[in-house]
């Protein structure tokens, strides 16, 4: 008689980050409070676990304090009630393997998140990567973070991030790009002073502004969140 398979809850590896710096938490650990409706799948709970049997998911305890989108990583796109401008970001997140998901600046210029763990080789779609925003051949055609920084599936993982909106004269025109002035992924430096001229692709909006809101995807795979610290910068 053949055994049933038993599946057991692998719990993360715990991964000691730096203190989150001083700013804005936009997710209160509890609730959807300050993120525009609809919320999809997205909840509050204490931490996700790996499954065992399948460790391309992610499986939820209840509680507070992680923002997840969901086990199987199919909802919607999640946007913050309150836009920005110049900014310094703080956020910290964790995929299960092979998972994909990203932290839009203003709803328009993507840090890629990526299960890009051990890659020998990275390039802009890979974890850290600012996505390229190419259309008929013309755009920004993305940059791969200078070194791969990724940590294993499961593990928490932080950016830290400083960003440049663009400026526009009294008329609105576009005078100067956007720009990532430094990125940091779990500590290591990875973008320096790289602009950006246009918006990435997915982006919310086609258009440019001063101000808009932080956009976390939620379509592309299991992706959990915590400690998501944004600081305005006086431009």
């Amino acid at each position: 008689m053949k055994r049933p398979v038993l599946f057991s809850l692998i719990a993360l590896t715990t991964c000691l980050l730096a203190a989150p710096p001083a700013g804005k938490p936009l997710f209160n650990g509890k609730d959807m409070a300050g993120w525009k409706a609809p919320h999809g799948t997205w909840q509050a709970v204490d931490g996700v676990v790996l499954l065992a049997g399948n460790p391309k998911g992610f499986k939820a305890q209840p509680g507070t304090g992680v923002l997840l989108n969901s086990g199987e990583g199919k909802t919607v796109d999640f946007f913050t009630e309150a836009v920005h401008g110049d900014c310094e970001l703080h956020v910290e997140f964790s995929v299960p393997q092979g998972s994909n998901s990203g932290v839009y600046l203003q709803g328009r210029y993507e840090v890629q998140i990526f299960d890009s763990f051990a890659k020998p080789e990275v390039i802009y779609s890979d974890c850290g990567g600012l996505y390229e925003g190419v259309e008929n051949g013309k755009g920004f055609p993305g940059k791969a973070p200078a070194v791969n920084a990724s940590k294993a599936p499961g593990e928490w993982q932080s950016f830290d991030i400083t960003f440049r909106a663009p400026r526009f004269d009294a008329a609105g025109k576009k005078t100067e790009n956007a720009k990532f002035l430094k990125v940091l992924h779990n500590g290591q430096l990875i973008h320096e002073n790289v602009e950006v001229t246009g918006p990435t692709r997915s982006a919310a909006f086609a258009d440019e502004q001063a101000q808009g809101p932080l956009k976390l995807q939620g379509d592309h795979g299991p992706v959990a969140f915590r400690n998501l610290i944004l600081k305005p910068l006086a431009e």
